[in-house]
């Protein structure tokens, strides 16, 4: 009963200071563009010496965001299954490359099944409770992830990978700086009060633009069918955000973590990558098809 007044007393505070006018920055800038351009160099380098590294950098993102969640969920009294899910989502990942889209949900299966046989041996206090977490993690993070890995397989993955990540880093970037200048509607203000309507006007058109030059320099495809592609992205990109938003106002936390200075928790920078990957692989397959 205690820890269940802590968190709702916690959850009381981030929902009053909901109601509270936020910064028009919201951040630290100068060190969260510091740590956005050493992540994106290390990225753009694996991507550019070889495709096949860009997995490994992935594989890493992986571990360290599943760290993190699991230990949030941790703090709200969810016991994940934290190595079925830490080795399964490698496995996940990795099966990617040699197995496609087959590897990728026969490893996915496995680690649920995993993870419903690990929490066996607690019993039966809180069952469905700690398996719904240990499945939400195992989805969220190295699921949705292996996405990525798939996008970077065919001859012109660099170029995939490249037009998924431009357009998630210009809805982030057009929506920032479109609510900083002109944000005055709360887009959701139960959720995440900086966001703005306007700020998700200057995401969608930031997203288009960059979705139609994209498609177009990169892949050699249709320049229009990059804007539906960046408006598509923006959107879940923005529920993404959304997500994480109330997964932490649920656990009464600020951060997942405080790796990044600037950001937080690596899982801050994956929140809108991790379901865009996804997306942006579905689509991709339909408007540029693997020749």
């Amino acid at each position: 009963m205690a820890r269940d007044d802590h968190r709702g007393a916690r959850r009381a505070v981030s929902h009053a200071e909901a109601g509270r006018p936020p910064s028009r920055l919201g951040r630290d800038l100068p060190a969260a563009i510091l740590v956005g351009v050493g992540l994106g160099a290390v990225i753009l380098i694996s991507l550019f010496v070889a495709r096949q590294w860009f997995i490994a950098v992935v594989a890493v993102a992986i571990a360290v965001a599943t760290w993190e969640l699991a230990g949030a969920l941790r703090s709200g009294g969810i016991k994940i299954a934290v190595w079925p899910a830490l080795v399964g989502g490698q496995a996940t990942l990795w099966l990617a490359w040699p197995f496609g889209a087959l590897g990728v949900l026969s490893a996915a299966a496995v680690t649920a099944l995993a993870c419903l046989l690990w929490r066996m041996r607690e019993g039966p206090d809180g069952y469905l409770r700690d398996v719904s977490g240990s499945l939400f993690t195992v989805i969220y993070v190295p699921f949705f992830a292996a996405f990525a890995a798939m996008l970077v397989l065919p001859s012109d993955g660099t170029g995939r990978v490249l037009t998924w990540m431009i357009c998630v880093v210009a809805s982030d970037v057009g929506g920032y700086a479109a609510g900083v200048v002109a944000g005055r509607h709360p887009l959701a203000p139960t959720i995440s009060p900086k966001k703005s309507w306007e700020g998700l006007a200057g995401s969608l058109a930031a997203g288009m633009v960059a979705g139609a030059l994209c498609v177009s320099l990169l892949l050699h495809g249709h320049w229009w069918l990059g804007v539906p592609l960046g408006a598509l992205l923006v959107a879940v990109a923005t529920a993404g955000d959304l997500i994480e938003s109330l997964v932490k106002r649920d656990l009464g936390i600020k951060d997942m973590g405080s790796l990044l200075p600037g950001h937080g928790g690596l899982m801050e920078r994956m929140d809108s990558l991790l379901p865009t990957a996804m997306l942006a692989w579905l689509l991709l397959s339909l408007f540029v098809p693997i020749g």
